[in-house]
């Protein structure tokens, strides 16, 4: 294993782990407003399928990343609206986006491109692309986007006076509501940033990693990313290195692939593929600790009379 290698594989983690960084940190925007989000995976994926679709048709990448941020804050307001205004059922309603999001995309996608719901390869021209040629900083933009994104979500979460509001919704929102503060209002508002982060990684699957989209693409990314803001236990800078660790097995276990082992023989391919998966459930039962989630998480806020 030699100096190359590492450098390559520690840039491959970080890759994959961009994804996961921005719904990750949606998660902790919405969970920590008290609102739990089981639909980070639905809203990546119609997000990606948004700028797939828009950067085809228009071969531009700022109507691509506006159309996937719009359409992932959509479904955020209609999580919000089922949850936060007539107080369903939070998990039921996040699994409910998953399901809408993996049906339409595909029935969308095969009425309008008849290619089985995939879309034709976003063009060059709208992709992002490396921008320094030197080992593991030559990455493409969005993945320094999601780097300073950790940073800007921890400063307004425990340096300004809206995160202060919005950790208090998550925690006692009823003493909020005696201060004044709405608290229907700053959930919202925190739905509308974990939109606009899964816009981002769903526009990263298609404007970074993949060529163009292809039905349940996702792959699980949105159920790790929420594994991994847990594990993080509900802060951005945890939520940070819980998912380099799930990209740094990502892309170990690609490399992983048709490697033998003395007296094993050839990895299975399946197992490998299952790796990443597997160790995020190890590692939330085995090794997370106490984690303490916000008091009022899932909790329906009815305002007293």
């Amino acid at each position: 294993m030699d100096f190359l290698f590492i450098i390559d594989l520690l840039a491959s983690s970080l890759r994959l782990a961009t994804p996961l960084i921005f719904c990750a940190l949606a998660g902790v925007l919405s969970e920590r407003a008290g609102v739990i989000d089981i639909g980070l995976e639905g809203k990546m994926l119609f997000a990606a399928f948004a700028a797939a679709t828009v950067g085809v048709v228009t071969k531009s990448w700022p109507l691509a990343v506006l159309a996937a941020i719009t359409v992932a804050c959509l479904l955020s307001a209609l999580h919000g609206f089922a949850c936060v205004t007539y107080q369903g059922n939070q998990v039921i309603s996040g699994l409910a986006i998953n399901i809408i999001a993996a049906g339409l995309t595909v029935v969308l996608g095969i009425a309008w491109f008849k290619q089985g719901g995939q879309t034709p390869q976003v063009p060059d021209a709208v992709r992002f692309k490396e921008m320094f040629d030197v080992p593991l900083l030559g990455q493409n933009a969005l993945v320094y986007v999601a780097l300073v994104l950790v940073f800007v979500v921890w400063w307004l979460l425990f340096r300004t006076r809206f995160g202060l509001r919005l950790r208090a919704v998550g925690e006692n929102p009823a003493m909020v509501d005696a201060a004044g503060v709405s608290v229907a209002g700053t959930r919202y508002l925190a739905l509308m940033g974990n939109g606009a982060l899964c816009g981002l990684a769903g526009c990263y699957l298609v404007l970074a990693q993949n060529a163009a989209f292809a039905p349940h693409m996702t792959a699980g990314r949105g159920f790790m990313a929420l594994a991994a803001m847990i594990f993080g236990k509900w802060h951005p800078v945890g939520a940070l290195w819980a998912c380099l660790l799930f990209g740094f097995l990502d892309a170990l276990a690609i490399r992983l692939q048709g490697t033998k082992l003395p007296g094993i023989g050839e990895i299975p391919v399946q197992f490998i593929q299952a790796l990443p998966y597997l160790m995020t459930v190890i590692l939330l039962a085995g090794f997370i600790g106490k984690a303490v989630a916000p008091r009022a998480l899932g909790s329906p806020y009815i305002k007293s009379r």
